[in-house]
């Protein structure tokens, strides 16, 4: 959603490289460029006015420091400001009561049931027993959509079908909650195409009868400024509790997110990040004050993987490594593990790929393509070696090689490529030995398996996505990186190749082995 403000941003500071230090000039120079930058990503002219205004006095009021340059002084202003004007500070979903009751509220689209459904989810998976309640008795379909995701989740839904009288339905849910032991209820109310009276009168009815402890405005994100004045009229007329962001992984501009806290005065908890149920994530202002600025959200990506990977799986993949040589069973394993925790456009978002090695979001796209492209490649021809092989991958010969690529619908030198990438992520897993039984790397705490994380599962570093070679022969990776190499296409990735950073669109047949045509005298 931020992808094209990220870009705007990543340009002004760039501007004020070289600069010796922060002035007058360059700070009004630099500041003009992020008035048009919010302003061209929708965000309010009263939320773009009060932000340049904030930035202006901290910026012109920064003490000076000889250990960072100007970019970087006027990056955490920045950074600061949108954290500030995102809301500070997490706000955890209050659920007092026996049960908690929390009502949904929005606009019909705006994606309310599936958000009621991804909350049950994430609740759940806290280790609490949810009820979803159809209290949406206006549009035909919303009961049996509420009952459908219900099913795919293995959570209840209460539903008393022919009852129109929504306040009846809310009440006999509640009884049943308290009667099951289920904690909390989760009204899903109806919606129409824009706000009415009708609309706001039976909200106001839920809302005065069971005194709901939240009040949760479902926004969505792709319809811009008019989800700010959307989320100000419902909360002039039933004093919301907070706000959950629908589609936030839209191709919007993102000024909803940006305004919509600033205008309506109340916290955004939840942002809705896919279509996919487990696709919902709490809040947290820095952290997406750093997701805009492209300098990563690590946090996010080591909860995503206490989430998604099984801690044993990741201890004994880390053991064999620690007892052992890399070898393929391991490489695949670990490609199986980082599956589950996204695509790798969105890995390397968290990671502050982008920002690291000066890429936009055009050439971050290309280079994730590309590497989705090539582990499937990877993961292809290494089913199509023996058990021995995979562990043994020194055995292979061009025997070998030609009976795999055969195996594998590929080319000799494709096989050939990614053994040589390979040998590349096995001296690197040699260098980062010491630093995983160590603890990790100083300042790396939370990266998984960089250690420093306490109940962290040791995920064998970042390592194992193909591309982009360590220290060592053909690389140029920065030393302090570790873990990082293997990322398709990134800055040390192969000659030749003419995607961003070296990615090489042909597969990983290309590269290091295409030599220059000698010009014709």
């Amino acid at each position: 959603m931020f992808d094209t403000l990220t870009d705007r941003l990543h340009s002004t500071f760039r501007n004020l490289t070289g600069d010796a230090k922060l002035t007058a000039e360059n700070i009004e120079e630099a500041i003009n460029d992020v008035r048009k930058s919010l302003l061209e990503a929708d965000v309010s002219l009263k939320v773009v006015k009060l932000f340049i205004s904030r930035v202006r006095q901290q910026a012109l009021g920064a003490e000076v420091l000889e250990s960072v340059t100007p970019t970087q002084q006027f990056v955490k202003v920045v950074h600061d400001e949108l954290v500030t004007i995102l809301g500070g500070e997490n706000a955890p979903l209050n659920l007092d009561g026996s049960p908690a009751v929390i009502m949904l509220l929005g606009l019909q689209g705006s994606g309310k049931t599936t958000a009621c459904g991804k909350l049950a989810y994430k609740l759940r998976g806290e280790g609490m027993k949810p009820l979803m309640v159809a209290c949406d008795v206006q549009r035909p379909a919303a009961i049996k959509q509420l009952q459908t995701l219900g099913a795919q989740i293995d959570i209840p839904v209460f539903a008393i079908e022919g009852q129109t009288d929504v306040q009846e339905i809310a009440e006999a849910a509640i009884e049943h909650a308290k009667k099951e032991g289920l904690h909390p209820v989760i009204l899903d109310t109806a919606g129409r195409l824009q706000i009415d009276t009708a609309l706001m009168a039976e909200l106001m009815i839920l809302d005065r009868a069971f005194e709901p402890i939240e009040k949760l405005l479902v926004v969505d994100s792709m319809t811009g400024q008019e989800a700010v004045n959307v989320a100000d009229t419902f909360n002039t007329q039933l004093t919301v509790t907070g706000l959950i962001l629908s589609k936030v992984d839209g191709d919007a501009r993102g000024g909803a997110a940006l305004s919509v806290r600033e205008i309506v005065g109340k916290p955004i908890k939840f942002i809705s990040t896919g279509e996919k149920l487990d696709n919902l994530e709490a809040f947290y202002p820095d952290r997406m004050a750093g997701r805009i600025l492209d300098m990563g959200d690590v946090l996010s990506l080591v909860e995503k993987a206490q989430q998604s990977i099984d801690e044993k799986d990741a201890e004994r993949v880390a053991m064999e490594m620690m007892k052992g040589d890399f070898t393929l069973e391991m490489f695949i394993d670990m490609q199986k593990m980082m599956k589950k925790m996204g695509s790798i456009g969105d890995i390397m978002k968290m990671m502050g790929v982008g920002g690291m090695f000066g890429l936009n979001s055009t050439q971050q796209k290309a280079v994730a393509e590309h590497g989705e492209q090539m582990m499937s490649l990877y993961e292809t021809a290494i089913n199509s070696m023996t058990k021995q092989e995979r562990k043994n991958p020194e055995l292979i010969d061009f025997p070998r090689r030609r009976r795999i690529a055969k195996g594998a619908g590929l080319k000799d030198a494709q096989i050939g490529q990614l053994l040589n990438e390979f040998q590349q992520m096995k001296a690197m897993m040699g260098y980062m030995k010491p630093m995983m039984s160590g603890g990790g790397m100083p300042g790396m705490g939370g990266m998984p398996g960089m250690g420093g994380m306490p109940g962290m599962p040791k995920l064998p570093g970042m390592g194992g996505m193909p591309g982009l070679p360590g220290p060592g022969k053909g690389g140029n990776m920065p030393s302090g990186m570790p873990g990082m190499f293997g990322m398709p296409g990134m800055p040390g990735g192969p000659k030749g190749s003419s995607t961003p950073g070296g990615a090489s669109p042909a597969g990983f047949g290309r590269g290091r082995r295409l030599r220059k045509k000698k010009k014709k005298p």
